[in-house]
């Protein structure tokens, strides 16, 4: 995948709070995430506190090692360097930030468009790079254990970009610009959710290979999915598409990301080595490739119900 190097980025949605202005103060946390799933770190460390007897909060969010002590509520952003750094495709082909904040103004410029022709209003959410520990506006706080995540109380997207790294040297995924999209993509997915009202369908702590969540996540990929079969047409703020490309090789490794961070997968190789359906949240490799390949090959938001159908794959 490549951006085209003349396009403009628009880095105001973007919030960098990696300059300590994102939390601090004590280890570990908790998040609520309401229908945002815990993050694909957080899975992992879900399924070896299950084995030993423990297990996510009552509340919805997620109890992570360390202790339980919050993070401030205050949070403040320094977006200069972003600003100054990122102001075309050419700097999202070469610098990681300005890459996620190229595939954010696709995906704003896809949605926008998918909601005005639906005679919806779109309102983009706000994506937050952050370092370590992250204070929300509505979901509590959450360390980088919990992987990316969206937060439905503030309507916000939450990453700490070395997460790409852990995909590629924990996971074994591929990586690649195509595979990192997907995942801010999926998180895009949860938004979409929200903005429909269809997350509020799922109870919180909902698990099982049917279950509620696990339909929300599979639904999350597959529009990742749609904007990924959009992104080489839609235009953005400049008026003109960012992603000049994307290639089958893009593709395969989007497909074998979606296949490392299924529950299975993590159950069998990252956790303690037995698959349990009964704790599935976010469905298996087989059937996150499937949905993502769904919204891919058809482009069709509409094919993504998988809250309707009883064959999830």
């Amino acid at each position: 995948m490549r951006f085209d190097e003349n396009a403009d980025l628009d880095t105001s949605t973007i919030d960098d709070l990696r300059g300590g202005g994102g939390g601090g103060g004590g280890v570990g946390g908790r998040v609520a995430l309401g229908g945002g799933g815990l993050g694909i770190v957080g899975l992992i460390l879900f399924f070896v506190l299950s084995s030993l007897g423990g297990g996510g909060g009552s509340s919805g969010g997620f109890a992570l090692p360390g202790g339980l002590s919050a993070l401030p509520a205050g949070r403040s952003a320094d977006n200069t360097q972003i600003a100054e750094s990122c102001r075309t495709g050419a700097d999202a082909n070469s610098n990681l930030d300005c890459e996620v904040t190229a595939v954010v103004n696709s995906l704003d410029g896809y949605w926008s468009d998918a909601f005005a022709r639906s005679g919806q209003t779109y309102t983009a959410p706000r994506t937050n790079f952050f370092s370590g520990q992250v204070s929300t506006g509505g979901c509590g706080s959450a360390t980088s254990d919990v992987g990316p995540f969206y937060c439905p109380g503030d309507s916000e997207v939450y990453i700490d970009l070395t997460f790409f790294q852990e995909l590629e040297q924990r996971f074994g995924a591929q990586g690649g610009p195509f595979a990192r999209a997907y995942v801010i993509a999926h998180e895009y997915g949860h938004h979409i959710q929200n903005l429909l009202g269809t997350n509020r369908q799922v109870r919180s702590g909902d698990s099982g290979p049917t279950s509620g969540s696990v339909r929300l996540e599979l639904q999350a990929d597959c529009y990742a999915g749609v904007w990924g079969n959009h992104a080489t047409t839609t235009p953005t703020a400049s008026g003109r598409p960012l992603i000049t490309d994307v290639t089958d090789a893009d593709v395969a490794a989007a497909l074998d990301t979606a296949a490392r961070i299924g529950d299975d997968y993590i159950q069998s190789n990252l956790g303690g080595g037995r698959v349990d359906r009964s704790q599935f949240t976010h469905g298996s490799s087989a059937q996150r490739e499937k949905w993502f390949t769904t919204g891919y090959r058809t482009g069709d938001p509409a094919r993504c119900d998988t809250f309707s159908t009883n064959n999830l794959g």
